[in-house]
Order: structure tokens, then C-alpha cells, then sequence
């Protein structure tokens, strides 16, 4: 989390792909409600950057996602 220009949220997300749309939807609507009740900030000052991985762009452990 990244605050800047006073009380504004900068939320970076990277999940890896094949969410749904209804998925999406309540991650952020969860993750706005947290920054809403543990840093005070309004709704429209929570901003949120969804980034999506393909799995041959993520590794753990060594080893990229689409080889496990």
C-alpha cells in the first residue's frame, strides 16, 4: 500500500489469471472495505491497480506456475 497525496490508497494487485468477473468484484469491494475501516479514507479515494499474470510469468520456488 502506497499513500500519497494525503490519505489516498494505492493498491497494487498481481494475481495470476482465469479469475471471474464475480471474483473481481469482491476483491475489491473487500479490499476497499478494509482500507475504508482500518484507515479512515472514504470509498472514492481507494484506488486499485488489477494486474493479471499469465502462469509463465510467475515463478515459485524456482519453478514457473505452468510447469507445476
Amino acid at each position: 500500500i502506497r499513500l500519497g497525496g494525503g490519505k489516498m490508497p494505492i493498491i497494487d494487485v498481481h494475481i495470476l489469471e482465469g479469475k471471474t468477473m464475480d471474483q473481481k468484484r469482491k476483491l475489491v469491494k473487500g479490499i476497499t472495505d478494509v482500507c475504508v475501516a482500518e484507515l479512515g479514507v472514504k470509498p472514492e479515494q481507494v484506488r486499485i491497480i488489477y494486474s493479471e499474470m499469465k502462469k509463465e510469468d510467475f515463478s515459485l520456488a524456482g519453478k514457473l506456475m505452468c510447469d507445476n
